[in-house]
């Protein structure tokens, strides 16, 4: 039988593979991995604080697969010590929607924009 020889790599270019192939995952995730969710602005159209019913109105409301004649309404959510949306403030959100028993909820997260 022949002999055998272990090869060491140096610790330096093990490290550095190590890397290429971390920075290699990460490109590769977020160039085929899946979109995210991104915050948009609009404009407050109403807002009821009995039921938390919000709607918002702008160009990037209107391109919302939720929003019914350029208008978003959906139960908002929030941190406790946000100010509550009026009739004209700039609103910084994002949509999600979840369908059950055969109705679509709709929950928008944000803030007003200061």
């Amino acid at each position: 039988m022949d002999d055998i020889a272990n090869v060491n790599l140096p610790a330096p270019v093990a490290f550095a593979g190590a890397a290429l192939c971390v920075l290699g995952g990460y490109i590769v995730g977020v160039v085929a991995g899946p979109d995210t969710t991104s915050r948009t602005s609009a404009q407050v159209a109403s807002y009821e604080p009995d039921s938390r019913e919000l709607c918002l109105t702008g160009d990037a409301v209107s391109d919302l697969p939720e929003a019914e004649d350029g208008r978003l309404c959906g139960t908002w959510r929030s941190a406790q010590s946000t100010a509550r949306p009026r009739e004209g403030d700039t609103f910084r959100f994002v949509v999600m929607s979840s369908e059950g028993q055969g109705e679509v909820t709709t929950f928008i997260y944000g803030d007003v924009v200061d």
